[in-house]
């Protein structure tokens, strides 16, 4: 193992319960090229700072608590993830050396079908990964331009990748009044995960402004200021039409 790869960390989670099955260790990592309009981690966006860790100081940490990761496991998330695959790949090789159930919890912004090298890289990452959260937040490429800064080609992309690779997937969507919560909207993209024969489960998270103190702190203005938070009624009826569109695809 290259001891001299090491990873930029936001910060780590002892016992997570939303990221992944059972419990487990969360690392969160430097460095995201989206600008999401409800990003409630502005300090994750700079790719370096934070703490640096080793694979192996992740494992060391892991062990500390491993009999309650029984049914668990170790997520990486971010921030975005794949900025930093080297250091995801040699982690995770690791863990499949140990045993360790791994997840990625991602937006697949990163993906390229034309970067040979970076496809490389992607691949080797995938022969130790055991799930993949893929964050989609909204399946128009317009509207998910004018909510992240950038369209979800590429994302689209990267979930068809993992279908093709067999990789077990996990769809979240954040809902959020006057952005992604519109009933045709969501049904298309049901429709489109749908058709992923890899699709395992699919969370539908409501929208909250929890990090609105965040943005005052390091003095950047919170774009959703004033939008009140998504109930989870209106989250549940969110993800009941984007299942109508997942039926749909699935009865043909």
């Amino acid at each position: 193992m290259n001891e001299k790869i090491r990873g930029y960390i936001h910060s780590k989670e002892s016992f997570g319960t939303v990221d992944g099955p059972g419990i487990r260790y969360v690392l969160f990592l430097q460095g995201c090229p989206m600008r999401c309009l409800y990003c409630h981690n502005p300090d994750t966006w700079a790719t370096r700072g934070g703490e640096e860790i080793t694979p192996e100081e992740v494992i060391a940490e892991y062990n500390k608590n491993r009999a309650f990761y029984k049914k668990g496991g170790i997520t990486v998330t971010g921030g975005e993830p794949l900025l930093q695959i080297e250091f995801v790949t040699e982690l995770f090789k690791l863990c499949k050396q140990k045993g360790i159930h791994t997840c990625i919890d991602t937006s697949g912004i990163t993906y390229s079908e034309t970067n040979k090298n970076y496809l490389e890289k992607l691949d080797e990452m995938m022969k130790y990964t055991d799930l993949v959260m893929l964050d989609i937040k909204h399946i128009n490429s317009e509207e998910h331009k004018t909510l992240t800064g950038h369209g979800n080609e590429k994302i689209l992309a990267f979930a068809k990748y993992l279908e093709k690779k067999e990789i077990p997937l996990w769809v979240r969507h954040v809902v959020v009044n006057g952005y992604t919560n519109n009933s045709e909207q969501l049904k298309a993209l049901g429709r489109f995960i749908g058709g992923l024969k890899n699709l395992k489960a699919l969370d539908v998270l409501p929208y909250h402004n929890l990090g609105e103190v965040k943005y005052r702190e390091l003095g950047i203005p919170y774009p959703l200021k004033g939008l009140a938070p998504t109930t989870k009624a209106e989250a549940d009826a969110a993800r009941a039409k984007i299942l109508e569109g997942v039926s749909e695809v699935r009865r043909k």
